[in-house]
């Protein structure tokens, strides 16, 4: 799953000492794995060769440089939800032609100068959108590629807040809607409608969900063929799931032996949009701890962590596992503590009620499985500066980003006179 494992009872990311980049760079400190980033990628692209989707990995994961970059030198698109987020991909070195671009709420500046860099096509949420792509588009005098996206109303098992394709979420258009579009875009003369689009949720673990959307897109697919309508795209967008606790997801190949009968059937070019799934288990979170205290009822373990580095348990109550970098493995030095970290908030916290060996201030504890939704979510809440991060190859770790510096933190405020 990972290349973080224990040598000599001391935790190694890849060839790499992790106690000895917390020495070297600080905490908290994320620290990728760049073999298991680039076997993720090429698990799932191995998974589906048959039909030789365009991977598009989803910036919002994790948009650090250096793994966009990674992942782009091996063949990947990217998959963008913001301006931002096309500058980081540009600046990656990302060909425009391997772009997509989703979200609700695209801005006319994001949408010119997406139209100028050509990328592939925009996931559009509504009428409203379309109009005004088109209106840009004709200022340009450019044709934009349209994916329209679905929503299927399915249920995708997963956490409300990470849920997308219910039509009582904000994403998406229904097909009937969808169908008078597509009927009638020649009323739209600067887009060419080529596709269709769905993402249905985050954290998913099984094929079913997926099953039953992409058939209803399937039967939709036909009726729109039966009308003489032929599209060239179909993107089934991302969620899969990766293992946090004690999760069962479906492997790269179960979930492409589920799906990929299905996806033939369509004859289109398939589009994917996979963010956790590579990233997630690639990275995790290293922190010190400052102080262990005890009260009546509760032992804590206080760390320089906090939920500005890593809101999901703060967010979403999501389970991270939480291993000691040093340890000598012995069952009965296990207790059960609360791991916290500095922020004035009760929801400050990475782990309750859970057991782990006895340790004391100056320990070091890693956060697993925080590549994906961790520093791409972080703040500076509390006016903590944002952690640094490393990425490991082999025997060797790169500073990937510098830690902020307390200027940082003000450089942008000016004080009123």
């Amino acid at each position: 799953m990972h290349e973080f494992k224990y040598k000599n009872n001391r935790l190694y990311c890849e060839g790499v000492s992790v106690e000895k980049l917390a020495r070297k760079f600080g905490t908290p400190l994320y620290v990728y794995s760049y073999a298991t980033l680039i076997d993720h990628y090429s698990k799932l692209k191995s998974a589906f060769r048959q039909i030789n989707p365009l991977i598009c990995y989803s910036v919002k994961a994790n948009s650090n440089l250096s793994i966009l970059k990674a992942l782009v030198s091996k063949g990947a698109g990217l998959d963008i939800v913001s301006g931002g987020e096309l500058f980081r991909a540009i600046k990656a070195g990302c060909p425009a032609e391997r772009i997509v671009y989703a979200s609700v709420g695209k801005t006319d500046g994001e949408i010119r100068v997406s139209i100028k860099r050509g990328i592939l096509s925009f996931n559009v949420e509504s009428i409203a959108e379309l109009e005004n792509i088109n209106r840009i588009a004709k200022i340009f005098n450019k044709v934009a590629n349209i994916a329209i996206r679905i929503n299927p109303d399915v249920e995708p098992k997963t956490h409300k807040f990470i849920t997308t394709g219910k039509l009582t979420n904000k994403f998406g258009i229904d097909f009937n809607s969808a169908y008078e579009i597509i009927i009638q875009r020649y009323k739209f003369t600067n887009l060419n409608i080529c596709g269709l689009h769905m993402h249905i949720g985050s954290q998913i673990t099984e094929a079913d969900p997926y099953v039953a959307a992409i058939l209803k897109l399937a039967s939709f697919i036909e009726k729109l063929k039966g009308q003489g309508i032929n599209l060239k795209y179909l993107n089934i967008g991302g969620g899969l799931g990766i293992v946090y606790d004690k999760e069962n997801p479906q492997t790269a190949e179960k979930f492409a032996q589920r799906i990929l009968p299905l996806l033939k059937k369509t004859g289109l070019k398939i589009i994917m949009e996979p963010g956790r799934f590579i990233v997630g288990n690639a990275g995790i979170l290293l922190t010190k701890v400052l102080y262990i205290k005890s009260t009546p009822v509760k032992k804590f373990v206080v760390v320089d962590a906090g939920m500005n580095d890593l809101v999901r348990p703060a967010l979403y109550d999501a389970y991270h596992q939480v291993l000691p970098t040093s340890y000598v493995p012995c069952p009965s030095s296990y207790e059960k503590v609360d791991v916290v970290g500095p922020i004035c908030e009760s929801a400050d916290y990475f782990a309750k009620e859970r057991k782990l060996p006895y340790v004391l201030a100056g320990d070091y504890l890693a956060v697993m499985s925080a590549g994906a939704y961790g520093f791409s979510m972080a703040s500076n809440y509390n006016s903590r500066r944002r952690a640094a991060e490393v990425l490991v190859r082999g025997n060797k770790a790169f500073l990937i980003r510098r830690r902020e510096t307390f200027t940082d933190l003000i450089r942008d405020e000016i004080i009123e006179p």
